[in-house]
């Protein structure tokens, strides 16, 4: 079951959930053989050895369980490491099991003793899957708070700020309809001021196609972040001119964009330096490494702000869920 975005929250018979930022994953297990299942359908047991181990120590008699695989480095949830744990080497998946463990945040139970329970509403399976975990909770596998209250929910974002990724609704006395959009989901809206370091063309022809964006580090580095595309036709000429007229030396002074990869092309790879003295506000939904995982949208131009004022702690990062759990408690 999917989500689909909305601007506010749904009011009466909503059961609201953290929205974690991970790989959406099915468990399947009967007692020590268990398979992870991703959103694509995808075998994941091969990826997360430790968690497979921790699921089959737990012996399930044929239960299904519905959950978010998540990386936690330091005090934060990384989604780099998560994605890097998709290595086809054996000996690097071993090492990074080790290095970098997974754990599994589960919300549902779709199958127990062999029944399956997507037919039944939320409230019960929710109750079942606290029945099937009792006292079986570790440091591999941990339970998805939520609250029934709407305005505690929109309190979890308050209180969180960008750390929560947004909150995902479920209609309490709904069925799991499976390959539907049947949950909703509030994501913050997330905002940062940055350098704009560089631009490329468009792939035909002289106008500019994308900015490239930029944030200072503690070491005063420009250091590339992302990109914003999505301009108008109406405002490419004038803006060509303006960029054109600010090329030159330093660019970007620590990561630069389009580094020589097995992925770069002839475009990723070619791109127009800026002296930096424009700045701009984006729009951006989800941080990996320091860096804007999508594209960006241009919110509006800032030429009130100085470049050296958009550093990289405006980009907060995800807490790891021992952390977010005890803001969501103490929210309650």
């Amino acid at each position: 079951m999917e989500a689909k975005l909305i601007s506010e929250l749904p009011d009466d018979g909503w059961q609201f959930e953290p929205k974690w930022d991970g790989f959406r994953c099915l468990a399947h297990c009967r007692g020590a053989d268990v398979a992870l299942i991703s959103k694509s359908g995808k075998s994941l047991g091969r990826y997360f050895p430790e968690m497979t181990d921790a699921l089959a120590a737990l012996q399930l008699d044929d239960v299904v369980l519905d959950g978010e695989l998540v990386v936690a480095q330091g005090d934060h949830l990384s989604f780099g490491a998560l994605q890097a744990r998709l290595h086809p080497a054996a000996s690097r998946i071993e090492r990074l099991s080790r290095e970098t463990p997974a754990q599994l945040i589960l919300f549902d139970c779709l199958m127990a003793d062999g029944k399956n329970l997507t037919a039944w509403p939320l409230s019960r399976r929710r109750k079942k899957l606290e029945q099937v975990l009792s006292q079986r909770l570790g440091d591999r596998l941990l339970l998805s708070p939520y609250s029934l209250d709407r305005e505690q929910a929109l309190a979890w974002l308050a209180r969180s700020g960008s750390a929560l990724d947004g909150i995902i609704a479920k209609r309490r006395e709904g069925p799991y309809r499976c390959g539907e959009r049947a949950m909703v989901k509030l994501k913050e809206r997330r905002s940062a001021d940055c350098v704009i370091g560089g631009f490329r063309y468009e792939t035909e022809g002289l106008l500019v196609g994308s900015l490239l964006l930029g944030l200072y580090d503690q070491a005063g580095r420009l250091n590339h972040v992302g990109f914003c595309s999505g301009l108008s036709d109406d405002e490419k000429p004038a803006l060509t001119k303006k960029l054109e007229r600010l090329i030159g030396a330093p660019g970007f002074t620590g990561k630069s964009p389009g580094g020589k990869s097995r992925w770069a092309t002839d475009r990723s790879v070619n791109w127009q330096p800026l002296k930096p003295e424009l700045v701009v506000e984006v729009l951006y939904d989800q941080v990996t490494d320091d860096r804007f995982r999508h594209g960006t949208r241009l919110l509006r131009w800032r030429p009130d702000k100085a470049p050296k004022q958009c550093g990289s702690d405006q980009l907060q990062r995800e807490l790891k869920p021992s952390e977010l759990a005890d803001i969501l408690v103490e929210s309650s």
